[in-house]
């Protein structure tokens, strides 16, 4: 039997826990406890299998990661076994101290997540009071020290008018990087679909709000837009168990962060098995791996390598199968399943159910 080709890049979601409550978090429903978490051992043995598996990033992840007081050995670990590193974080809990020892220990890049460019907005999303003076002061710290950095915008219909600003927060705070990410409807942000979905005009503003910028130039722009606007599906997670292996805090391996909805799947964990041998055999993994699985219309599309069949989980989400063909698709039996979620959303004002452990 083929191997597959070895992983890229390793999210390690350390944590759920969080000090913001953001109504489109991509964590599961049923947040995991602190109480289940791995231990410093348990992730300093995933870092070194991912190294021998051939992963070259490792993507420090939560909740937020800086809840965890081992963090600083976590990213030595990682620079040690030479595999780049980059911390996720919301910068509500960084201090100067945090980031000196972070630096020392071999940080590669930081990215900086903000709710909003207001006051106001940020807090009405995050739940925190002050946190938007925190990450400001997070970022100013950030560019002092030379650490490369990312300012990540989460978009939706509450902020999307606000795009321009965001570029203009992005430049005062020096940033080299930004992306600009539409809420994917996943976890928490399918909760709340009907309240955060923008419409398809906002959509296209936001679109020409990010051609102008990129025609300024100075800013290198990443652009994530929802898929419950498109006609074409995007590869999730650069196609299911190709490119990326995910970690929960507890040690289940997923091939992308939303796979835990799929009812009737054994999920396999580092305490059980290794990362090798979850990646190359586990059904899991193999499950929708490649394109043998894909039922028609995928199977005859000349797209189907470069899609890879689209997001498994939205079509659970939509349809209730996960292999059914991804209703975001023109070509899909399922696709007016996308257009009723529009719909809905679109006549709706719904209160936001914000992320909370339960």
């Amino acid at each position: 039997m083929t191997l597959p080709s070895p992983p890229m890049s390793l999210l390690a979601e350390l944590t759920h826990r969080c000090p913001l409550s953001c109504p489109y978090c991509s964590n599961p429903l049923e947040l995991e406890r602190k109480t289940a978490e791995l231990d410093t051992a348990g992730w300093r043995s995933v870092l070194e299998q991912a190294a021998d598996l051939g992963v070259l990033q490792v993507h420090f992840s939560g909740g937020e990661p800086m809840s965890r007081p081992d963090l600083v050995e976590l990213v030595s670990v990682a620079q040690k076994l030479n595999l780049y590193s980059n911390l996720i974080t919301s910068g509500v809990l960084l201090d100067e101290p945090q980031l000196e020892a972070l630096d020392k220990a071999g940080l590669d890049h930081i990215q900086l997540s903000f709710q909003d460019v207001t006051e106001d907005g940020a807090e009405r999303i995050g739940g925190l009071k002050g946190a938007q003076a925190r990450k400001i002061r997070a970022a100013r710290l950030i560019r002092a020290s030379g650490i490369p950095m990312t300012l990540n915008f989460v978009v939706h219909r509450e902020n999307v008018a606000r795009i321009p600003q965001m570029f203009a927060l992005a430049r005062d705070l020096g940033a080299a990087r930004v992306e600009i990410a539409h809420t994917q409807y996943y976890g928490w942000g399918l909760k709340n679909r009907g309240a955060l979905l923008p419409s398809r005009e906002q959509l296209e503003a936001s679109t020409r709000a990010v051609e102008e910028e990129r025609a300024k130039g100075g800013l290198s722009i990443d652009y994530v837009t929802p898929d419950y606007h498109a006609d074409r599906p995007k590869p999730c997670m650069g196609g299911w168990g190709q490119r990326f292996v995910n970690v929960t805090p507890s040690g289940r391996v997923l091939p992308c962060h939303a796979a835990e909805i799929i009812p009737d799947v054994d999920f396999p964990n580092v305490k059980n098995a290794t990362l090798s041998e979850i990646w190359n055999a586990s059904p899991l993994f193999n499950m929708f791996r490649g394109t043998d699985w894909m039922p028609e219309p995928c199977r005859s599309c000349e797209r189907k390598e470069r899609d890879w069949g689209g997001c498994r989980c939205q079509a659970l989400a939509l349809t209730g199968k996960a292999e059914n063909t991804d209703p975001v698709c023109e070509l899909s039996p399922f696709h007016g399943q996308v257009k009723q979620a529009v719909e809905e959303s679109s006549s709706k004002g719904e209160e936001l159910v914000y992320r909370r452990y339960r």
